[in-house]
């Protein structure tokens, strides 16, 4: 398929931006879980990532305890990592203390020093957030609408053109 017959997955901010810190925890969990895994599996179980997540309500989840860790390590409908899983909660603590210092995440995004092809900005959320290392801060800077260009340094090889 040509490069101009590609299409961008629907969860993927293009012309603008989120508006909510839901949306935005919502895009950053997406690139956690989809780590390693193939965008299609993960496309297909999104809706029960969903529901099983609330919706990715940052305050809900943030308080989420042991009884919701078991029922979404025992939830068939989702990918059950138990690192992820946790890496999701720890994450939403995160939004919510980063909202409350700045008045959203949006906002505090909107602070950092974009220059150098975000180079700070995916530091920056590779040390605060869980599971998110230089590659899935660049993917979710992507998916956010940040202009962000390709970094060869963060993959071995481009993605392959299909025929």
């Amino acid at each position: 398929m040509p490069d101009e017959e590609r299409t961008i997955p629907k969860w993927v901010y293009q012309d603008k931006k989120p508006t909510k810190d839901m949306e935005y925890f919502e895009n950053l969990t997406r690139c956690v879980f989809q780590g390693g895994l193939s965008w299609t599996l993960i496309a297909d179980k999104w809706p029960s990532f969903k529901a099983a997540f609330d919706d990715f309500e940052v305050a809900k989840v943030a308080k989420y305890g042991l009884e919701d860790q078991e029922r979404l390590l025992n939830d068939k409908s989702i990918i059950r990592n138990r690192q992820k899983i946790m890496a999701t909660i720890e994450n939403a603590e995160e939004f919510q203390r980063i909202a409350e210092q700045h008045g959203s995440f949006k906002k505090w995004l909107e602070e950092m020093d974009k220059s150098n092809n975000y180079s700070y900005v995916s530091k920056r959320l590779s040390s605060v957030f869980k599971r998110v290392g230089p590659g899935t801060a660049h993917i979710f800077l992507w998916s956010i609408g940040e202009p962000i260009e390709w970094d060869e340094s963060l993959y071995s090889r481009r993605p392959k053109k299909l025929a």
